[in-house]
């Protein structure tokens, strides 16, 4: 399957159109100085097995104590995500046996979780707005790494991350195309990033996906939605752990393609789970899609049910930042910025600060160009993000301004604000030091454009007949004045001189 069908609902086959239906389980690593069980650290970077308590080792006698700063992280996001809090929630163990799991279960939430049922707008890449319903958010522990390729005959385990505190953030399969599974994990990382409850950091794997995939035929997700028959759907994979958008566009495309090539052939989906490789570009099967029943889930006998007070949530609630949003909505009402500028200024919460305290007294929409434009693409190529932003706002602001009042022009403007990125200086102070000052004494533009005339008879002539031809008269006066002409003044008198 190619790019050109990730935002296609229908796919065509060989023997009619198929229609993709996924649901996502978006896991995210609890932003927590602490893991959710123990006291040992929580960090990127240590040395193999130097964040392990005796609790994550899975040592006999040791017990589980639950972090409350976790559980209130996971109330923020379900206030986040506009989802219904449990105030009783239940841990449950999952049963599965593997090397990086040293008691031999996960402690998870299946039948109680601390967050139900909400719903997540998402902006689409057209400018138009769909939902994506929200099932459930539970807590649960992350399990260890292995490390296959420190020897050519023996595996190592490093439990650092063992007990780590996750966030499982599932959702209905609500989504249709490639396109709109990377809106929704990018407008959910979004939402906890502003919240502050997860980094976000996909290379890190502090945010992954699992991607459940399954292919009907045109028409039967409609009957799905009328029914809430699953019958009219096909039977999914799960395609484990994806830590990046594209890879997750990629992974989707590959195995709905997959599944209709074995349907169209008269084969038959097995319900799996599967790993994507992307030098390959292929999913590959890991195991048999296991069911509850298999991990066997009984709930934890050392946890207690978790109780939560009316008045602690509301407490958390009112706390709350302003929301990705809201804060689109008040940009535009605020600040008479278009859906598309406010979607691209909210998408980093430090991006929208920036352009907030560079847009007060200025003309916000010119503001909100040299940030999304300028500003961000600097910052792209030095591998930074906003919160890393070596240029002041207020230079941002005293560019405008410079622009605003007519000191320089809007070309004269980008040569002054690659100075200002070197560290020349302020921009008020670098078209000082360069003269840069735009040239509004009409008397020298007239003096250059009536010489211009001069030397061109023809090309003045000619003029009269082809009124577009008038740019070339423009671009030979601001390159008599070094680029520093009123451009407006410089068009109004040619207009005059040529008679147009």
């Amino acid at each position: 399957m190619t790019d050109t069908v990730s935002n296609a609902k229908t796919i065509k086959g060989r023997t009619g159109d198929w229609e993709i239906v996924m649901g996502l389980e978006i896991h995210a690593q609890v932003a927590s100085k602490a893991k959710l069980f123990s006291g040992a650290a929580v960090g990127f970077g240590a040395g193999p097995n130097e964040q392990v308590s005796l609790v994550d080792a899975g040592f006999p006698g040791m017990l589980p104590t639950l972090n409350k700063h976790c559980v209130e992280q996971a109330v923020k996001t379900g206030l986040g995500l506009r989802a219904q809090i449990n105030k009783r929630s239940q841990f449950d163990r999952k049963n599965y046996f593997y090397p990086d799991l040293p008691t031999g279960y996960q402690i998870s939430q299946l039948y109680y979780p601390i967050v139900g049922e909400g719903v997540v707008e998402v902006e689409a890449e057209d400018g138009s707005f769909f939902n994506v319903g929200i099932e459930r958010l539970h807590l649960e522990q992350d399990a260890g790494k292995l490390i296959h390729d420190l020897s050519p005959t023996e595996s190592y385990v490093d439990l650092n991350r063992a007990g780590t505190a996750l966030m499982e953030i599932v959702s209905r399969p609500d989504l249709r195309t490639p396109d709109e599974a990377v809106a929704y994990v990018k407008k959910i990382r979004t939402i906890l990033i502003y919240l502050g409850t997860c980094d976000g950091d996909m290379e890190k794997g502090n945010l992954r996906a699992d991607v459940n995939v399954s292919v009907c035929r045109a028409g039967n997700y409609e009957k799905f939605k009328a029914t809430g028959d699953f019958s009219f759907l096909g039977t999914r994979c799960e395609i484990k752990n994806v830590n990046s958008f594209r890879f997750i566009s990629q992974a989707i495309q590959y195995e709905a393609r997959r599944q209709i090539e074995i349907l169209e052939d008269g084969g038959s989906i097995t319900q799996e789970t599967r790993l994507y490789d992307p030098t390959a570009g292929e999913t590959r099967s890991m195991r048999s899609k296991e069911e509850a029943q298999d991990y066997r889930y009984f709930p934890d006998p050392d946890l207690l049910p978790l109780d939560l007070e009316e008045a602690w949530i509301a407490e958390i609630k009112a706390s709350l930042p302003e929301l990705p949003d809201d804060k689109r909505k008040r940009l535009m009402a605020d600040y008479g910025l278009s859906q598309y500028d406010a979607i691209v200024l909210i998408s980093e919460q430090a991006k929208a600060d920036y352009f907030e305290a560079a847009a007060k007294g200025r003309d916000a929409k010119l503001v909100s160009n040299w940030v999304t434009n300028e500003v961000s693409a600097r910052l792209a190529a030095e591998g930074k993000d906003f919160s890393d932003n070596p240029l002041s706002a207020a230079h941002v602001a005293q560019l405008v301004e410079l622009i605003e009042t007519n000191v320089i022009s809007s070309k004269i403007a980008k040569e002054v604000f690659d100075h200002v990125w070197n560290g020349e200086g302020s921009p008020a102070a670098v078209v000082e030091k360069h003269g840069l000052k735009q040239v509004t004494d009409t008397g020298a533009i007239e003096k250059a454009v009536d010489e211009i005339i001069a030397a061109n008879p023809d090309k003045a002539a000619a003029v009269a007949e082809k009124p577009q031809a008038i740019g070339w008269f423009v671009g030979q006066v601001m390159k008599a004045t070094g680029g520093k002409a009123n451009p407006a003044a410089v068009n109004d008198i040619l207009k005059a001189k040529l008679g147009l």
